[in-house]
């Protein structure tokens, strides 16, 4: 498994990369700090705006990425047999990401600071761009790490769930864990006189499917690794995944991938579950 973990000296970062040990055993980890100086970044600029000690500050943050880095490295675990280490003046999150397309990654992690969603869009954060623009699944952490022994597993549909499986299956947990499998069938808001014999009967058809949406998939994880339940509830989607989280150690979801403008307008159930939820989010692409 080739996993990337972005570091910084917030304790987060640090929370991130003993989460992802308490969930795999990657034998392939590359740790990214980008060294963000900003309008200086470019030398020919503090030239032009006779910035006094330029060349020291710009040596002294370089450092302190290679000492950030280094102290993330001895936390890997053991069993790692390959580490790399990228320090690099730049945008932290482009160089995440670009790291990740370079090895072809199975795994981003980053640890997020609890920014509010209007923050994130009119600020930027590292986390709210790599979930933005991944390619690749990725695990936000929010807190510190915690042993993992209840994961919350949210579908939408068999597609969700085909890669849900696949995931799983390639990638087990370090640990047995119990999975929940959960679907939400959103209410159609229709009552009353308006709620004849047709709706009834797909209502039903809804629900049946449903239920055998979450048994089919919970049977095909059914394992050594794995205890697995099942539940359909009704409501919105990532208000429902919210709720059932609170007593979870990680939740496992889908992105579909809308992006920029589109994901500000209409929403995204990953999205709003990585902002709600307070234990890590492991959103599948």
């Amino acid at each position: 498994m080739r996993v990337i973990i972005g570091v910084d000296w917030s304790d987060q970062a640090f929370a991130a990369v003993s989460q992802t040990f308490q969930l795999y055993h990657p034998a392939d980890v590359t740790l990214v700090h980008g060294v963000e100086l900003g309008i200086l970044e470019h030398p020919f600029v503090a030239q032009a705006g006779n910035v006094q000690g330029y060349d020291d500050f710009r040596h002294a943050m370089v450092d302190s990425g290679r000492q950030v880095v280094e102290r993330a490295a001895a936390m890997v675990s053991a069993e790692t047999t390959s580490i790399r280490k990228v320090n690099k003046i730049g945008n932290p999150a482009q160089l995440i990401l670009d790291s990740a397309n370079n090895v072809s990654a199975d795994l981003v992690v980053i640890g997020a600071r609890g920014r509010s969603r209007l923050s994130e869009v009119v600020l930027g954060s590292v986390s709210h761009r790599i979930l933005m623009h991944s390619s690749h699944p990725t695990l936000i952490v929010k807190g510190a790490a915690r042993k993992v022994q209840r994961v919350l597993v949210a579908i939408e549909d068999r597609d969700d769930a085909d890669r849900v499986v696949r995931w799983l299956m390639q990638h087990p947990f370090a640990d047995p864990v119990e999975l929940q499998v959960i679907h939400a069938v959103v209410p159609i808001g229709v009552n009353g006189p308006y709620a004849g014999p047709e709706i009834s009967a797909w209502v039903e058809d809804v629900q049946r499917y449903a239920e055998e949406l979450v048994r089919s998939t919970a049977g095909k994880l059914v394992g050594a690794q794995h205890t697995v339940a099942t539940k359909v509830v009704q409501g919105n989607p990532a208000a429902m995944i919210e709720q059932e989280a609170k007593d979870m150690d990680l939740v496992v979801v889908t992105s579909h991938g809308r992006k920029g403008i589109s994901r500000f307008l209409l929403g995204s159930v990953s999205h709003a579950v990585v902002h709600h939820v307070t234990c890590p989010v492991l959103v599948l692409r």
